[in-house]
């Protein structure tokens, strides 16, 4: 029996290696299974590796993927972010400290459009960040509000990363996005009250605004009739389908259409920047569904070689008590995702947690939004968080040093939020 360990061993060995290589982890975990299936089966593994890919590419819940994908892409290049930005602004008011604010406003409207951490991580540097340093804003606090609001975006629906852990382990999409919904909306508020706090304890971090003035009557309904086409995307994609009205795929769809109105309406839809979005939602989505056929693929090399059953006899053995339990699981992927990309951590990990669920008295739903909020955690923790590197790669003249130190208050947050929705899951799935 330790013989058929060893595949899995050598696999293990082999993504360390190529991750510490910096080799693309969708490529990594590809050869990595390969080579497992090779040492396990020899030749007749192909059948395994063949079967993997018809399953994966066939799957009915990855429709909705490039979909959303290409949403945000349309909303990208169509010059939404700007638009978005100069509307805010006029409704936001002229409180100190109103930058952090906006930031974060437009952080959450972009999350229900974008569905991407590292994507609102650099539009908000391009954008927001620019200005709040003109006005004298604290370099730190800009820089944390901005990937405090970045990190929203894969917890509120539509997120591409939840799609990916639905098909991973098995939930239904339409009950991760809405299960999101609050969740994201939470963290939302705690980064609103930490900001106005820091703000009256530290005048000095947000100057008065000078410039601000208060807006007409006009230019408060022009602002609200530049918002409303983004609100109709929301509708669209979200309202959609916590109402029933559309399956994840149909909204997405719907999501598609209302992107391209909103590129119309401020003049951007072009036939080269379709195929520009296009080509980019092509390369995306094929990377996408490598990566699921690899997990694919490696939850069949757990149960072939019985590591699966062996996970499964341990953890049964521990005799542990749930919250003890979802604690350690929890706690593995936040210390992983120190030292490896989320993506990794996440085709690690939810196969082996396949097994251990079934031991537990938890909703599986509430479990794995848990488990997406960890993950997104692991995107801005140090060292290895890749927005941290987003943004120090858009901003350019700020230390990484600055940006770890920026951070810490934000992933404090992000865990806070944990604990309250692990001592109350019925928050996860009130909307259900």
């Amino acid at each position: 029996m330790a013989a058929s360990y060893l595949p899995i061993l050598v696999m293990s060995v082999g993504l360390i290696v190529m991750f510490a290589l910096s080799v693309p982890i969708y490529i990594s975990f590809l050869c990595c299974n390969l080579m497992a299936v090779m040492l396990m089966m020899g030749p007749a593994g192909s059948v395994l590796f063949v079967n993997s890919i018809s399953s994966t590419a066939t799957s009915y819940t990855l429709v909705p993927l490039p979909a959303f994908i290409l949403m945000g892409e349309i909303l990208y290049r169509g010059n939404a972010v700007g638009q978005m930005l100069t509307a805010t602004d006029r409704l936001i008011g002229g409180f100190r400290g109103r930058h952090f604010v906006l930031g974060m406003s437009i952080s959450t409207i972009l999350a229900t459009m974008s569905g991407s951490a590292m994507g609102s991580a650099a539009m908000l540097s391009r954008s927001v960040y620019p200005e709040m340093r003109s006005r004298g804003y604290d370099q730190k606090m800009s820089v944390g509000v901005l990937i405090g609001g970045a990190c929203l975006a894969p917890i509120i629906p539509p997120s591409v990363l939840a799609i990916l852990i639905s098909i991973l382990a098995q939930m239904s999409v339409k009950d991760m996005f809405v299960a999101g919904i609050i969740p994201g909306l939470m963290i939302f508020g705690m980064i609103i009250v930490y900001i106005l706090v820091r703000v009256a304890l530290r005048p000095d971090i947000a100057p008065i605004d000078e410039d601000y003035r208060r807006p007409s009557a006009r230019e408060i309904i022009g602002a609200i009739g530049k918002l409303l086409p983004f609100t109709l995307v929301i509708i669209f994609v979200v309202g959609s389908i916590i109402l029933g009205i559309a399956t994840p795929i149909e909204s997405a769809v719907a999501g598609v259409f209302g992107a391209m109105i909103v590129a119309l309406i401020f003049g951007r839809l072009s036939l080269r920047m379709m195929i520009d979005a296009l080509q980019s939602t092509t390369l995306t989505t094929t990377m996408v569904i490598v990566i699921m056929f690899s997990s694919q693929l490696f939850t069949q090399l757990l149960g072939f070689s019985g590591t699966s059953r062996l996970i499964s006899s341990v953890v049964a053995d521990l005799d542990l008590p749930d919250p003890v339990m979802l604690l350690i699981m929890m706690a593995i992927p936040f210390v992983l995702c120190m030292l490896l990309d989320e993506i990794a951590a996440m085709l690690i990990l939810i196969p082996i947690y396949l097994t251990i669920l079934p031991h537990m008295e938890i909703e599986p739903i509430a479990f794995w939004v848990l488990f997406l909020i960890n993950m997104t955690v692991g995107a801005m923790t140090p060292p290895v968080g890749y927005v941290l590197f987003v943004i120090r790669g858009v901003i350019g003249d700020i230390s990484m040093q600055t940006i770890f130190s920026a951070v810490l208050p934000y992933v404090l947050i992000f865990l806070l939020a944990m604990v309250i929705l692990a001592t109350f899951p019925q928050l996860l799935t009130m909307l259900l």
